[in-house]
C-alpha cells in the first residue's frame, strides 16, 4: 500500500480544477439549432412529457443515471462529527468511484442539518431529481431512523451504505469461509463487537443467510449485549441474548466459530482467538488498525481464516465491491428500493464470483501470486472488472423477482453488454495497472533523463509509487536541467554511463553482449564502443539483471533502438518477429491496435506472428480477444500487395491456430459493424461478435489510426506496448507528455512484473 502524505493529499484535490468530479454535456451543443433544442423553446417538449407521464422523466433526462450521495457530516470515516462541509471530500470521492466502477453519475449533497426530521424533509424535497439516494457518514442512531423513513416515503433506491455495503460483502465473504471452514451456517457460533449501524446491519444480514439469533452474542462498549442489561436501545434490544454465563468479551469468544468486528483496535487478543473452536473466522474489520494485527492473529492458529478492511493483507472487505453494482443494477431496472432480496443477491453474486478461476491481470495486480478460491482468498479484489456484470444483473433479478422493478430487463446478453460499455472514456485498465505497479515497483531505467518530459516523468511515476527510477546521462547536466524545471532528483539513482568509473561496467557488458552474439560476427572492441550509447548500455542493465525495465525515445530513432533491442534483449523463443500495440479506451469500449511502432512493411510470417502476440496480450488484459485483420478490401477482392499477405496470414491462422477468433482481410466498417459484416458476409468467423482488436496491413495505417484517434480526442491511450521481447523493453515517442511516459513507464513496470512470474513458474 503506497504512502500518502498530506502535501499528495491536498494537491490531488486541489491541482488543475478543484475537486473531484465535474458535470460533462451528454448532447451536441455547437450550432444554434443545438442549443435551441437543449433550452429554449426546444426544452419545453419533454417538460409537457413528463407533466403528462412522471416515468417520461428516465427517457428524457438523467434521473436513470442519477444518484444522490447526501451526508450531514456527523460520522465522516474515523473523524467523527467534523460537519457537513468538511465531509465534502468524501461524497465527492465517492462519487468518484461511482463513476469510475459503474457508469453512474453523481451529485454529492452536503446537508447542514442534525435534526433527523429536518434532514429527512430536505432529502425527500431533492429527491425528484434522482433515481436513487446513497447515504453516507450520519451517525448512529440518527441513521437508522432517516434510512427507515426515506425507504417508507420515498419510491426510489435509497441506501445507508456505512451499514448495508459491509454486510453485503462480509457477507459473501462469510459464506466462502464456512464452506472452506466445513461448516454449517444454521450451526455456527457468531460474536460481534460492536453495535453500531454496521455491526447491526451486518447482523441482519447474515441472519438472512442463515444465522441463527440464539447463535448470536453481540458486545459493546459495556460488555455483553444481554435480555438482563437496562440500558438497551431499541436497535440494541433486537440482538440480546438470554445467556447468564457470559458478561465479556472474552467470555463470548470461548467456543465461537465466528468473530466479526466493527470496533476499535486491539480489543480483541491472541488467547481469545485461541478459545475458539476449531477452523475459526476471524473478520476484524476495524479501520485503519484491526482488533487485532493480522500478524498476531496469524501466529494464532494456524486453522484461522483472516480477514480485515485493510487492502495490504489478504481478504480485503472493501465497500467498493458492492455500492456501485448494486444501484446500477437497481437503476437500470428502476427500482423503488433495495430491499432485503436484493442485498441478498449481491452478496451470493459476490460469493460465487470468488470461486471462479481468476484472470490474469488480477492477479497480477496483487502481487503476481495465482489467486484462487481458498482461506486467503475468499472475497474477490476490488479491481476485478468481473464484479459490473456479475453483481448489478443479480441486484436486478432480485428488484424483478420481488417486485421492485418498474422496468424489466428480458435480454440479458444484450444487458451484459451494455454494463461492459459503459465506462466510456475512463481508463479502468490504467488504474488497474498503476495498483498493480504500486504493489511491486520495479527498476525502471530512463535512457534520456536529460529530456525534460522524461525527467520529470521518472519525477512522478517515483512520487506515485510506480517505479525506483534509474537516470542515464551526465549527472551534473541532468541535476541543472531538474533544478530548472522544479523536479527533486531524491532517491533516483544517476548513472552517467561514459565516465571512467562506469569503465569496469562497461567491460563487463560488452563481456556479456560478445557471448551472446559473437557467432553473429559481434567483437568485444565492437561491443565495448557500443556500451558508450545510452540505448545499449540501458538495455544491458535490464539484460544483466541490474534493472527491471527501460524506456527509450524522446530523442532516439525507432529503427535504431528497435535493432538494438534486437541484438541486446533478443525476440520471445518461437517467434521470429516483435511488434507494439496501442490500447484505445473510448466511448464504444477498449479497443487493442498492432502493430503500431515496430514493423514498416510486415510480410505474411510477420503478420501471423502480431496476430498470435496480440491473442496472448489481449488476454492478459481480461479480455476474449475478438481480431480483425483490416485492409482496404474485404475477404480477397484485391489479390494484389498488402490485402493479399492479409488474406494469406488468415489462412494459416484458421488451419494452425483455431483457438484464435480472427478474420479478415476487411475494411474498417465491416470490422467494426458486425451488423454489416454478417450481412454482406455470412461466411465470416467471428459471426455475431464485437471486434475489440484490429491488426493493420503495415505500420504506416495502424501509426496513422491510433494518432489520428488519439489526436481528435475520441480516444484515451496506452502504448505502446511491446509484445514479443524477452525483457520489459518500451518506446515512446519523440512528442510524448509527461503523463504519456508515465503511463508508458506504468506498463513496463507491469511487464516487469509479469515477466518475473513467468521466470519463477518456468524454473
Amino acid at each position: 500500500m503506497s504512502k500518502v502524505s498530506k502535501e499528495d493529499a491536498l494537491k490531488y484535490h486541489s491541482e488543475g480544477k478543484a475537486g473531484k468530479i465535474e458535470v460533462i454535456p451528454t448532447k451536441p451543443y455547437s450550432t444554434q439549432r443545438d442549443l435551441s433544442l437543449a433550452y429554449t423553446p426546444g426544452v419545453a417538449e419533454p417538460c409537457l412529457e413528463i407533466e403528462q407521464d412522471a416515468e417520461k422523466a428516465y427517457e428524457y433526462t438523467a434521473k436513470g443515471n442519477l444518484v444522490a450521495v447526501i451526508s450531514n457530516g456527523t460520522a465522516v470515516l474515523g473523524l467523527g462529527d467534523i460537519g457537513a462541509l468538511a465531509g465534502k471530500p468524501v461524497m465527492e470521492g465517492k462519487g468518484l468511484l461511482f463513476k469510475i466502477f459503474a457508469g453512474i453519475d453523481v451529485f454529492d449533497i452536503e446537508v447542514n442539518e442534525k435534526d433527523p426530521d429536518k434532514f429527512i424533509a430536505a432529502v425527500k424535497a431533492i429527491s425528484p431529481t434522482f433515481g436513487g439516494i446513497n447515504l453516507e457518514d450520519i451517525k448512529a442512531p440518527e441513521c437508522f431512523e432517516i434510512e427507515t423513513r426515506l425507504k417508507e416515503e420515498l419510491n426510489i433506491p435509497v441506501m445507508h451504505d456505512d451499514q448495508h455495503g459491509t454486510a453485503i460483502i462480509s457477507g459473501a465473504g462469510l459464506l466462502n469461509a464456512l464452506d472452506i471452514q466445513g461448516k454449517k451456517i444454521e450451526e455456527a457460533k457468531l460474536v460481534v463487537n460492536g453495535a453500531g449501524a454496521a455491526a447491526s446491519s451486518c447482523t441482519k444480514l447474515y441472519m438472512g443467510l442463515g444465522i441463527k439469533k440464539e447463535n448470536i452474542v453481540m458486545v459493546d462498549s459495556k460488555g455483553v449485549i444481554s435480555t438482563s442489561r437496562t440500558d438497551l436501545s431499541p436497535a440494541k434490544k433486537q440482538f440480546a441474548t438470554e445467556r447468564t454465563d457470559i458478561k465479556t468479551l472474552a467470555d463470548a469468544m470461548r467456543g465461537a466459530d465466528i468473530f466479526l468486528g466493527l470496533s476499535v483496535a486491539d480489543v480483541l487478543t491472541t488467547e481469545m482467538v485461541q478459545s475458539m473452536n476449531e477452523k475459526p473466522i476471524v473478520f476484524a474489520l476495524a479501520n485503519p488498525n484491526p482488533e487485532i494485527s493480522y500478524d498476531k492473529a496469524m501466529a494464532s492458529r494456524k486453522d484461522l481464516i483472516f480477514a480485515t478492511g485493510r487492502s495490504d493483507y489478504p481478504n480485503q472487505i472493501n465497500n467498493v465491491l458492492g455500492f456501485p453494482y448494486i444501484f446500477r443494477g437497481a437503476l437500470d431496472v428502476r427500482a423503488t428500493a433495495i430491499n432485503e432480496e436484493m442485498k441478498l443477491a449481491a452478496t451470493y453474486a459476490i460469493a460465487k464470483l470468488t470461486k471462479e478461476p481468476v484472470p490474469d491481470v488480477v492477479n497480477s495486480a496483487y502481487g503476481i501470486k495465482r489467486l484462487s478460491f481458498g482461506p486467503e482468498y475468499i472475497i474477490p479484489k476490488a479491481l476485478d472488472p468481473r464484479l459490473l456484470t456479475a453483481v448489478a444483473p443479480a441486484v436486478a433479478k432480485a428488484a424483478m423477482d420481488s417486485g421492485v422493478a418498474q422496468h424489466h430487463i428480458t435480454d440479458w446478453d444484450a444487458y451484459n453488454d451494455r454494463l461492459k460499455k459503459l465506462m466510456g472514456y475512463d481508463n479502468k485498465m490504467l488504474r488497474e495497472f498503476t495498483e498493480m505497479a504500486r504493489k511491486e515497483p520495479k527498476r525502471v531505467v530512463f535512457a534520456e533523463a536529460n529530456h525534460a518530459n522524461m525527467l520529470q516523468a521518472a519525477s512522478t511515476a517515483m512520487k506515485e509509487g510506480i517505479c525506483k527510477p534509474i537516470l542515464l546521462g551526465n549527472d551534473e547536466l541532468i541535476g541543472k536541467l531538474a533544478e530548472s524545471i522544479g523536479v527533486d532528483l531524491s532517491g533516483m539513482q544517476i548513472i552517467n554511463l561514459r565516465h571512467p568509473n562506469e569503465e569496469d561496467r562497461r567491460i563487463r557488458y560488452a563481456q556479456l553482449l560478445t557471448e551472446k552474439r559473437q557467432r553473429e560476427g559481434m567483437t568485444y572492441a565492437e561491443a565495448h564502443e557500443k556500451m558508450f550509447d545510452r540505448n545499449y548500455f540501458g538495455m544491458m542493465m535490464v539484460e544483466a539483471g541490474e534493472a527491471d525495465a527501460f524506456i527509450t525515445g524522446t530523442y532516439s530513432k525507432y529503427a535504431e533502438t528497435i535493432q538494438i533491442a534486437k541484438e541486446v534483449i533478443g525476440i520471445r523463443e518461437g517467434y521470429k518477429h516483435f511488434g507494439a500495440m496501442h490500447i484505445m479506451n473510448t466511448k464504444c469500449g477498449t479497443y487493442f491496435l498492432a502493430d503500431t511502432l515496430i514493423n514498416r512493411k510486415p510480410t505474411t510470417e510477420t503478420l501471423i506472428d502480431i496476430a498470435k502476440l496480440s491473442y496472448d496480450s489481449v488476454r492478459f488484459f481480461a479480455k476474449d480477444p475478438v481480431i480483425a485483420m483490416v485492409s482496404y478490401s474485404n475477404f480477397g477482392s484485391d489479390n494484389q500487395g498488402s490485402p493479399l499477405r492479409v488474406h494469406e496470414a488468415i489462412k494459416i491462422l484458421h488451419e494452425q491456430y483455431p483457438e484464435i477468433i480472427i478474420d479478415g482481410e476487411m475494411q474498417m466498417n465491416f470490422a467494426l459493424n458486425n451488423k454489416l459484416r454478417d450481412k454482406s458476409y455470412p461466411f465470416n468467423k467471428l459471426k455475431g461478435q464485437d471486434v475489440n482488436t484490429l491488426i493493420f496491413p503495415n505500420l504506416s495505417s495502424a501509426n496513422s489510426a491510433y494518432k489520428l484517434l488519439d489526436t481528435l480526442g475520441i480516444t484515451e491511450t496506452i502504448g505502446p506496448i511491446q509484445m514479443g521481447l524477452n525483457k520489459p523493453i518500451h518506446f515512446t515517442d519523440v512528442e510524448s507528455s509527461t503523463r504519456d511516459i508515465v503511463n508508458l513507464t506504468t506498463v513496463a513496470v507491469v511487464d516487469a512484473i509479469v515477466q518475473e512470474q513467468i521466470e519463477k513458474e518456468n524454473r
